[in-house]
């Protein structure tokens, strides 16, 4: 796998928000009564799918799935570090299965409005990087993990009170997750479109309408 220099950047940006992000999620956002909805993480890992889409919008899928494979490498290690290998696994499995699956949404949209193809990719994706990451991460059917690596069980199956129901901890705090990174992927639609003009579609890329 070959990279430019012009990529790097959105290679080092990828590795570094999804790291940051692996850290922040063990730790509940105690704040507003909502330690048991929201992990930090889900205020920084949405800026991996604006890093993406915009290497999409700029480079082509082909540049951005490079990007987002040499992230997700250099994430790894970092989480590796920073987290359990786990927390690792659960990231890494997510994460490609979501950004993959974000750059195919993309580049099939990027010939409409042009807050549609980072929005639309966005939402998708972020559905299934939540239950991916989540379920891997905390349910206690991924308990082996721990064990594998000679661990204390990181599982989160304990049950709290969810809109008048019981759900399991991780189940909750997974849902917390997916309305945040929804917020903050709109919010994320500010930067992306500031850079528009400056990013602009190399030749043979579709352009997007206004």
């Amino acid at each position: 796998m070959t990279l430019s220099r012009s990529v790097l950047p959105f290679v080092l940006a990828m590795a570094a928000v999804v790291a940051a992000s692996n850290y922040l999620v063990q730790f509940p956002f105690a704040h507003f009564g909502l330690g048991e909805l929201l992990t930090w993480g889900a205020f920084t890992y949405p800026v991996a799918f604006l890093v993406n889409d915009l290497t999409n919008r700029r480079f082509g899928p082909a540049a951005a799935r490079k990007v987002v494979l040499a992230g997700f490498v250099l994430a790894v290690f970092l989480s590796v570090w920073l987290a359990t290998p786990r927390i690792a696994i659960a990231s890494g499995s997510a994460f490609l299965a979501a950004q993959l699956l974000d750059i195919q949404v993309f580049d099939r949209l990027r010939g409409q409005a042009w807050w549609r193809a980072p929005f639309v990719s966005t939402l998708i994706g972020s559905v299934l990087d939540t239950l991916l990451f989540f379920a891997i991460a905390f349910a206690g059917a991924f308990g082996f993990i721990d064990a594998a690596f000679g661990m204390q069980d990181g599982s989160l199956a304990f049950p709290v009170a969810f809109l008048g129901a019981s759900v399991p901890l991780w189940v909750s705090l997974a849902i917390g997750d997916f309305c945040v990174k929804i917020l903050v992927g709109l919010a994320m639609l500010a930067p992306y479109g500031a850079l528009l003009g400056l990013l602009k579609p190399a030749d043979g890329l579709g352009r997007e309408s206004a």
